[in-house]
């Protein structure tokens, strides 16, 4: 500790600064690196849950003592454990949906309620009934029921009750059948509300079914369906990917309605028969020419000359029942006029014996069974005008783009990547500021060699002998005073450093000395050891 507190006060400002700096951040990384051990992996277990259900959710896990982590609407939990945990709260109704259903009845008592508050707690647990059963569509995440009822007023008239579906699919428009499943399912769980007075929206594609929107694609969805017919069928004998279909589908785009009457003659049936007799009499008494003489008494008047005559007449009427028949036909569109279909089946390649392929069309006998069973798939019609066209040839080869996805070392082993490359970057930032910027700085000052000093350069041999002179041996400098042959009692006391000196040698101790003489001249101190460092820095 001495020697730190030493080395911390002969450091400069700017050092103490750096010092501090990289101490705090070595100190974080080495708690970044703890955290990232201990932390484990965490996959995500819910996610978009509304506030009720995601606090049900956490608190299941905290009774079971499980790590989770909560990123905004999203409940992370250890990888290992993520399946398990998935099972185990299904099984015990989590997530619960946060529409309620005929459990708001429950809450009601017979004080205190009124027959407005009841019908309103009725129509909401309808409400909350029907969308959980919506939901239980795997293509739909949420959705909310709105029933406008009419009520029980004797007095309104013309009044139908309506309904509004709002969903939230998973991400794709949802199918015009779903939504007019899901029309018929609310419109037969809410009396006198039919199918055309419910709405479906998605918060996506919007309004779904409409009743004005004519279905434009009709002949397209069944050539699809026909299409998917008629390559299931090939596969299962050429194989995947050897069989190629197109049908097309001429429809009626017009509505046409069509009466027929028809009488059959050769079917009457007699139902009433009517017979009428007349038989007329009439009789004449004669006169002859009207003359002078027919006038008198006795003249030719008064002859007896008389006629008579009688008329039998007979009619009979029968009524006959005569078998009709009447016929309206409506032709609505969306009927097939005319279908063709056509069909490229891939041959069959054989290797030569030189290793070569050689490709080969499909027998006959084989097209023409194909092209039966195509027959009976789609429906042909000769009088209709159907064609069937059925080909083999050569497929070309298709080229693979790309290369196959296959898992890295790091994925089959069970490791994160990103995690394993967080760590060793740390490491790296650590170890950098350990050994480039904190070590130089608190490394301890290493001691100043003495270094000595050339003596003077000897004499030569010819001058030695000119004078007769011996040389004596001339040491070299090392600075330091030999106080052998010095007596330090006769010198006088010629400055402070004498008294402090004469001092020590009554007993003061030679650390005392040395702290007061720093105390003294501390900007000189401070001078030395920099120098020293300075020169440590170098040397290294």
């Amino acid at each position: 500790m001495q020697n730190i507190a030493t080395l911390w006060t002969a450091l400069d400002p700017r050092r103490r600064i750096v010092v501090v700096l990289a101490g705090i951040a070595i100190l974080a990384v080495v708690i970044g690196l703890t955290r990232l051990v201990a932390t484990p992996s965490l996959s995500l277990l819910y996610a978009g849950l509304e506030s009720g259900p995601a606090g049900e959710v956490v608190r299941a896990l905290e009774q079971r003592g499980v790590t989770y982590e909560v990123r905004g609407g999203a409940i992370f939990v250890e990888s290992g454990q993520r399946d398990t945990l998935r099972m185990t709260l299904a099984s015990e109704g989590l997530p619960t949906n946060s529409s309620q259903g005929y459990e708001l009845l429950d809450s009601l008592s017979g004080f205190g309620t009124t027959s407005q508050m009841f019908d309103a707690a009725y129509w909401r647990a309808k409400e909350g009934e029907l969308a959980r059963t919506i939901i239980a569509n795997p293509s739909i995440i949420a959705a909310r029921v709105h029933i406008a009822n009419t009520g029980s007023n004797p007095f309104q008239r013309d009044v139908r009750a309506t309904a509004s579906v709002m969903i939230t699919s998973g991400g794709n428009d949802l199918p015009a059948k779903q939504a007019q499943a899901i029309k018929y399912l609310v419109a037969s769980a809410v009396p006198g509300l039919t199918a055309e007075d419910v709405s479906v929206i998605d918060s996506v594609g919007g309004l779904i079914g409409a009743v004005e929107e004519a279905p434009s694609n009709v002949g397209e969805d069944r050539a699809d369906a026909l299409r998917h017919r008629v390559e299931r069928l090939l596969e299962a004998r050429v194989g995947s990917g050897n069989a190629v279909v197109e049908v097309s589908v001429d429809t009626v785009k017009t509505t046409e309605i069509v009466r027929e009457r028809t009488i059959d003659p050769e079917s009457r049936v007699a139902i009433s028969i009517d017979t009428e007799e007349r038989t007329n009499s009439a009789s004449d008494q004669g006169g002859g020419d009207v003359t002078v003489a027919s006038n008198l008494p006795d003249g030719d008047a008064a002859g007896n000359d008389s006629s008579s005559s009688r008329t039998n007449e007979t009619r009979e009427r029968i009524n006959y029942e005569v078998s009709e028949t009447e016929r309206e036909i409506t032709q609505a569109p969306g009927a097939i006029k005319r279908l063709s279909v056509a069909v490229l089946i891939n041959g069959t390649s054989t290797t030569n014996p030189d290793g070569t392929e050689s490709f080969a069309p499909r027998p006959d006998a084989e097209m023409t069974a194909l092209q039966d069973l195509v027959a009976s798939a789609v429906g042909y019609s000769e009088e209709r005008g159907d064609v069937i066209t059925l080909k083999s040839m050569q497929f070309e080869p298709i080229a693979v783009l790309g290369t196959s996805a296959e898992p890295s070392l790091f994925t089959s082993m069970g490791l994160d990547m990103m995690s394993l490359i967080q760590a060793v970057v740390l490491g790296l930032v650590a170890l950098i500021l350990g050994l480039f910027v904190v070590r130089p700085i608190l490394s301890p000052a290493r001691g100043l060699t003495n270094m000595a000093l050339a003596g003077p350069p000897a004499l030569d041999a010819e001058s030695t002998r000119n004078t007769g002179n011996v040389a004596p041996p001339v040491q070299a400098l090392t600075g330091e005073i030999d106080e052998s042959q010095m007596n330090a009692d006769d010198l006088p006391i010629i400055s402070e450093r004498n008294a402090r000196i004469a001092n020590a040698a009554e007993g003061e101790d030679a650390v005392a000395r040395l702290r007061s003489m720093i105390g003294e001249r501390q900007e000189e101190t401070v001078e030395v050891l920099r120098n020293w460092l300075e020169g440590e820095e170098e040397n290294a």
